[in-house]
């Protein structure tokens, strides 16, 4: 049940201290990028930053209304032939709750792994399943952001949210410091 899965995860995350240090994860995965073969799993915002850098680019996604091959965004199933020899894979965090991020990971063994979205947990231990970066999401001000929440905010932003949540990244190889 992908509701309560969904809800099981938020569970586990609500109790969780967000590592880190504050940025877009995505801003990263970008730098990342650059030259590169790209595989997102899940349509991100804001995609045709990575086009422009990327030397190929696909996004890899479960929605059907979304898929777009005239645009390389192709159904998740096409993950066995595109993912193995890409570089980076910038991995939404809804694939622990749909729960197909162990095959995207096993795939995933020699690109550069980030696990990106207000789902993902923020542990360290998180990169013994083979992640590289963790790109998540701290809430500062619990009470206002469940407010907003609950009355539709619909994308979640430090900027739309006005401060009570706050982008976060931890990678594997700086131990959470960026340099």
């Amino acid at each position: 049940n992908l509701l309560e899965a969904g809800v099981g995860l938020a569970a586990i995350n609500s109790v969780i201290e967000a590592k880190g240090v504050e940025g877009n994860g995505l801003d990263a995965a970008l730098e990342r990028s650059k030259g590169k073969k790209v595989v997102m799993v899940g349509k991100f915002p804001d995609i045709g930053r990575f086009k422009k850098v990327a030397r190929e680019f696909i996004v890899l996604e479960l929605n059907p209304f979304l898929i777009d091959p005239a645009n390389n965004i192709l159904p998740s199933t096409a993950a066995e032939s595109v993912i193995e020899d890409a570089d980076v894979v910038i991995i939404t965090a809804s694939t622990i709750i749909n729960k197909s991020i162990d095959r995207v990971l096993e795939l995933s063994r020699s690109a550069y792994t980030v696990l990106v979205g207000p789902s993902t947990p923020m542990l360290d231990g998180m990169f013994d399943f083979g992640i590289d970066m963790l790109a998540g999401t701290k809430v500062n001000r619990p009470q206002s952001f469940i407010k907003k929440i609950s009355q539709g905010c619909e994308r979640i932003s430090p900027d739309k949210l006005e401060g009570d949540v706050t982008f976060v990244k931890l990678c594997r190889e700086c131990s959470g410091q960026f340099h």
